[in-house]
């Protein structure tokens, strides 16, 4: 019975998702559509869990439905963005820490060259309060923090976006 219902909330709501717009935290698909207009963590956590678990992003991103566009080029701040996005909780845990895999591979999605990824663990550590500035911090908030931080850091302040 939960899956008939599933597959007809999907197919009423195929016609209409041209007119949905990918939510800048979660992405687009069927989580997006059903959590439109609410607010608060609790549904962004629920939507992009919607989205990411049932496949259903790749299908919009695929044929241009639930709110997805396929057409469009990631550029370096997008896919820093979708990686904070995706690791949010690991990269928080990383950075109190100044270390571990989320962080490495931060600095690996960034670019950050081997030489600087030390400085960059640092500068990440020392300044967690100010990247994760609240606990309703977005990955787009956390983005823009790091990339201001790092604008401003001598040592690292070529790798800005």
């Amino acid at each position: 019975m939960k899956k008939l219902f599933a597959v007809v909330a999907l197919a009423a709501t195929l016609p209409l998702s041209h007119l949905a717009m990918a939510d800048d935290d979660i992405g687009c698909g069927l989580g997006t559509m059903i959590f439109d207009g609410k607010s608060g963590k609790v549904f962004k956590i629920l939507g992009a869990t919607t989205n990411g678990t049932s496949g259903n992003q790749t299908f919009g991103i695929t044929f241009g439905t639930l709110g997805c566009d396929g057409t469009g080029t990631i550029d370096s701040a997008q896919k820093l963005a979708m990686f904070i996005d995706g690791n949010m909780d690991n990269l928080a845990r990383d950075i109190a820490k100044g270390q571990g895999e989320t962080l490495a591979n931060l600095s690996e999605v960034w670019g950050i060259k081997d030489e600087d990824k030390a400085n960059f663990n640092l500068m990440a550590k020392q300044n967690f309060a100010t990247v994760f500035s609240s606990e309703n911090v977005t990955s787009n908030d956390v983005l823009n923090n790091l990339n201001h931080l790092i604008a401003k850091d001598e040592k690292l302040s070529a790798y800005a976006i």
